[in-house]
């Protein structure tokens, strides 16, 4: 019996982590793009041909007596009315190789802020690109602003990577000739963006062309299909090589246990950075006080280490005021010592491992419908920690034709820019480029509550 119960909890939690085809190395990704382009299709067609759609869910999305691929995901009332995307839909399937979650991002311009949060926790983006928009007998042809602009955002995000998919060829005189048009415009914009791309496919969402069968020899592509591409493609690496960093979210209490010898408290949330083991030396933000992890454990509540990434309960080795919002970070570091013996001057503080600081440089991706100008206050969230943020000056907007960073004084809604914020009290803020966590807050409006802007450390 013994035996057989242990068989079953391996199975259920299994030790290797990244192991074929478990939830652990399931590719969680992103189609967008801009309006039409065929991402609500594309996804029908990654379900319908990886036989992830049961037969009656089928007949549920006919129209005219066929198969209206798009409203797989199109599932709010509006969506199907007026036939776009809305808000984010998130689909499942899997292969014999690998599982994975899809995010149907929408296209508008005004729905910018319901695609950021969904390319926020991504693994790889899919930017579809709709040939028939384009003037494709051009071999010097613009791509569309929300082309650009999605890319630049999954870009900024971190998103570890992109895949541009040519849809629609099928729809165009010669399906060649637009290839090579398309694949070079998108070739150029990438590297003037300094944007790595990790395959440019192209495909027929419609007719189901390279996106999970191959169709030999059609526009002289002769390389793997979509699904291919996508179940090739690496995980977000967490960021375990820094020093600890965790987000308090909720605190158990347990204070009737009679174990004096630790904390009756336990600190849930998600591990931002680095790995807590017990014996970590910490200390918490912003009270300052210092204290030594007892007990790490996992989402299962079993002892075990906990790496970035990885949601986790702490339990300190004393009673410490720790609350919602607060940061349990790595220890400061001690001081380098006094040149010699006879040297009276003040000892060096402590290095303290994630510095507080009230001033950040930011790059901004605005997304209230009122323009961010300077001198206007808000909210902002970092971690579960919410502190008052005044726009000290908008730098700069990135213009998302030319790439060129253009003088402004005001950020238009779903613009980006550079962003100079001073904060109400202090933040342990990391560039994003270091630490996707620590770098990354939200701005939220006073009055409306409404998600006004995505903030990236620089």
């Amino acid at each position: 019996m013994t035996n057989t119960t242990n068989s079953i909890a391996a199975s259920a939690y299994p030790e290797s982590a990244g192991a074929p085809n478990d939830h652990i190395s399931a590719l969680k990704f992103i189609t967008c793009g801009s309006v039409d382009d065929g991402k609500s299709t594309l996804i029908g067609r990654l379900l319908v041909d990886s036989k992830a759609v049961l037969q009656d869910h089928l007949a549920g999305v006919q129209r005219q007596g066929e198969t209206d691929l798009a409203l797989l995901t199109d599932g709010l009332s509006a969506e199907r009315e007026q036939g776009i995307t809305i808000d984010v839909a998130y689909r499942y399937f899997a292969t014999e190789e690998r599982k994975f979650i899809i995010g149907d991002a929408p296209g508008h311009e005004q729905y910018t802020r319901n695609m950021v949060t969904a390319a926020s926790s991504a693994d790889a983006a899919v930017v579809l690109v709709d040939a028939t928009k384009l003037d494709w007998k051009n071999a010097n042809l613009a791509l569309l602003p929300q082309t650009r602009r999605h890319s630049l955002l999954v870009h900024l995000l971190r998103v570890h990577s992109l895949v541009f998919a040519v849809n629609k060829l099928d729809a165009v005189e010669d399906p060649a000739l637009a290839w090579k048009h398309i694949q070079g415009a998108l070739a150029a914009f990438a590297q003037a963006a300094g944007i790595t791309v990790r395959a440019t496919v192209p495909v027929s969402a419609l007719k189901g062309w390279n996106v999970v069968d191959a169709h030999a020899g059609w526009c002289g592509y002769t390389g793997p299909t979509l699904l291919q591409v996508l179940e090739e493609l690496p995980n977000t690496p967490a960021d375990t090589a820094l020093a600890p960093a965790f987000p308090v979210q909720w605190v158990e209490k347990f204070s009737s246990s009679s174990d004096t010898s630790q904390g009756r408290r336990v600190f849930w949330g998600r591990v931002a950075a680095g790995r807590f083991a017990p014996g970590t030396a910490v200390q918490i933000f912003p009270s300052g006080q210092l204290a030594t992890v007892a007990q790490v454990l996992d989402h299962a509540r079993r002892p075990k280490d906990v790496p970035a990434g990885t949601s986790a309960g702490i339990i300190l080795d004393r009673e410490v005021d720790v609350s919602r919002g607060d940061w349990i970070l790595a220890a400061p570091t001690a001081a380098a010592a006094p040149a010699a013996d006879d040297d009276f001057g003040e000892t060096p503080a402590s290095v303290p491992a994630w510095p507080a600081r009230r001033e950040l440089s930011t790059t901004i991706a605005w997304m209230d419908d009122e323009p961010l100008v300077a001198g206007r206050v808000y909210w902002a969230l970092h971690g579960h920690r919410w502190v008052k943020a005044k726009v000290k000056a908008v730098v700069h907007k990135l213009n998302i034709n030319t790439l060129a960073e253009e003088p402004a004084t005001q950020l238009d809604p779903n613009a980006i820019g550079h962003v100079e914020l001073l904060l109400q009290e202090a933040l342990p803020a990391a560039p994003f480029t270091q630490a996707r966590v620590l770098g990354s807050l939200i701005l939220v409006d006073t009055a409306s509550h409404k998600t006004a802007g995505a903030v990236l450390v620089n």
